[in-house]
């Protein structure tokens, strides 16, 4: 009897030992079929921002465009300017409002499919606008032989002999004070448009605003400026500049204050800030 207990033991020993040995065997095997966290990294797909497709519309034309979400409005001016022909600094985009330029796409509400305007002119309709005829070159030329006062010449005359404008801003005589922090408002230009004029100090721009548009011009872009006060209205002045890249033309402003006139050499000294 003994002898067969004992055999009995053996055989259960057995048992065990070949029961413990299958699941150290069946534990290795789940441990490799697990994945690996060193081996296979994570990815997290959010933050991964993929371009989508946006709807661009000016001048009655649509566009697609590829945009990345995580583009600022200012970048993507940029984007859109060859693709346009509108430099960045004359567009406007419109999209439930006038976007700002330190705005992102994504943080816009812009999604794929969305519908932005684009509002601005182009390089050929500003030098259209601003650029001078054949007859003005020659009448501009005469007058500068003859040495005849601005105010005198034919060219000027079309618009100073309307008078002063109704919304004019006071015109001081022998006070001089530096470049506004509000803009100027109600001089004209030679066309005998309303003309304005906000100085941007903060971004080294002069905004030229128009009925049809707003030029930002940086200072130091603007060359040749000159200035000369109207007679019978020393108060006002006649002011001229030009800018790149229309160098060859002077846009005239009329009825500038006479307190102001020092914006010719305050423009010509922040070039060299």
């Amino acid at each position: 009897m003994e002898c067969v207990d004992g055999e009995n033991d053996n055989v259960d020993q057995k048992l065990v030992n070949t029961v413990v040995e299958e699941n150290c065997t069946k534990d290795e095997s789940d441990k490799l079929a697990e994945p690996s966290e060193s081996k296979i990294p994570k990815t997290d797909l959010k933050e991964k921002q993929f371009d989508i497709e946006v709807k661009v519309i000016f001048n009655k034309k649509k566009y697609d465009v590829s945009v990345s979400p995580s583009l600022t409005i200012s970048e993507f001016k940029k984007q859109l300017q060859d693709l346009l022909g509108v430099p960045d600094s004359m567009q406007k985009l419109m999209f439930k409002g006038l976007l700002q330029d330190n705005q992102t796409i994504s943080g816009s509400g812009i999604i794929k499919g969305s519908k932005i305007m684009v509002v601005g002119s182009t390089l050929n309709d500003v030098l259209a606008v601003s650029s001078v005829t054949k007859q003005d070159v020659a009448e501009m030329e005469k007058a500068s032989t003859t040495k005849e006062p601005l105010c005198k010449q034919k060219i000027h005359r079309k618009v100073l002999d309307k008078g002063l404008p109704e919304d004019i801003m006071p015109g001081i005589k022998n006070i001089k004070e530096g470049l506004p922090s509000v803009p100027l408002s109600g001089m004209l230009n030679k066309h005998g448009g309303k003309v304005r004029l906000t100085f941007k100090l903060e971004n080294d721009q002069l905004w030229l605003s128009t009925k049809e548009l707003t030029e930002k011009l940086p200072m130091g872009s603007i060359k040749g400026v000159v200035s000369e006060p109207i007679e019978e209205h020393e108060e006002y002045h006649l002011l001229a500049c030009s800018w790149v890249p229309m160098e060859a033309s002077r846009y005239w402003i009329y009825w500038v204050p006479a307190q102001y006139v020092d914006i010719k050499d305050a423009i010509l000294k922040w070039q060299y800030f």
